[in-house]
């Protein structure tokens, strides 16, 4: 595949889950198609880092809430905040604003490990795991 194309596929899994056309699943299959194994969001910055099995990176802007990070993390509205959007209850935005709301400033998507780990401001953590991409 391309350079150009993958970067295409990016930028485009990131404006849909910021509109909310896109889900999870969508996403993580979309860019493991195109070569994607991990990412990184950085909630301080408003930006995603992907990072390709051939070594390169792309780092691009996204959309976040605008809100200040709790300086504690909290595992369980962490979790809370997962569950929800699993079950449909909230748009990616809300998530985002929940997560922050309970300590998370990055989260790491590690998609051939199928795994999520959420970081706080002071050193905690919480990891999903993930079914295969649909």
């Amino acid at each position: 595949m391309k350079e150009e194309d993958i970067r295409a596929i990016i930028k485009e899994c990131t404006i849909r889950s910021d509109d909310n056309s896109m889900t999870f699943p969508q996403v993580v299959a979309k860019l493991a198609q195109a070569g994607v194994e991990r990412y990184h969001a950085d909630l301080c910055r408003s930006e995603k880092a992907h990072f390709l099995t051939s070594g390169k990176a792309h780092i691009d802007p996204f959309k976040i809430p605008r809100q200040s990070i709790a300086p504690e993390f909290s595992v369980e509205k962490v979790e809370n905040a997962v569950r929800a959007i699993q079950r449909g209850e909230i748009a990616y935005a809300a998530f985002l604003a929940q997560i922050m709301a309970a300590g998370c400033c990055d989260y790491f998507v590690y998609i051939g490990g199928k795994r999520i780990l959420y970081l706080g401001r002071d050193g905690g953590s919480y990891v999903e795991r993930f079914p295969d991409p649909v």
